[in-house]
């Protein structure tokens, strides 16, 4: 696999102090710049912001597409992470009492791609997975 350059990603949230406190205390993320309506964060390395968006007065859910079995929340977001790491977190969000869309588990068991994964929400709704391969080979496997 070829070197790895950040991404960039931003997100609406409906309250950013709220949604800060989240990153920073839950996710562990570190904030960069910020002003009124946005704040920055060091996502595992990459460049995640959140902007003030006025909460619509109809919230739309979710799209979920069938993916091994589970109704995965569409559009979602993340970071693959080494194996360890993903084993931290998930005792961590446990231990917070974070409720997960997608329970931990494996998923693609014995198959190409074989995967550990669990989906949570921000306090803004946004859908997150975090995954992690034993085998980072596995990655774009078919």
């Amino acid at each position: 696999m070829s070197k790895i350059t950040p991404f960039h990603v931003a997100v609406p949230v409906y309250d950013l102090d709220e949604a800060r406190k989240f990153y920073r205390e839950v996710l562990g993320c570190s904030e960069g710049r910020s002003d009124t309506n946005w704040t920055d964060f060091n996502l595992y390395g990459h460049q995640f912001v959140i902007h003030l968006k006025p909460k619509p007065v109809d919230d739309a859910k979710h799209h979920f597409n069938p993916v091994d079995g589970h109704d995965v929340p569409v559009p979602h977001f993340g970071v693959v992470l080494e194996w360890n790491d993903w084993v931290a977190l998930e005792a961590k969000l446990k231990s917070l009492n974070v409720k997960f869309v997608i329970e931990p588990y494996i998923r693609f068991k014995g198959l190409p791609g074989e995967q550990a994964t669990m989906f949570f929400l921000d306090p803004s709704g946004n859908a997150l997975e975090f995954k992690a391969f034993k085998d980072m080979g596995q990655l774009f496997a078919v």
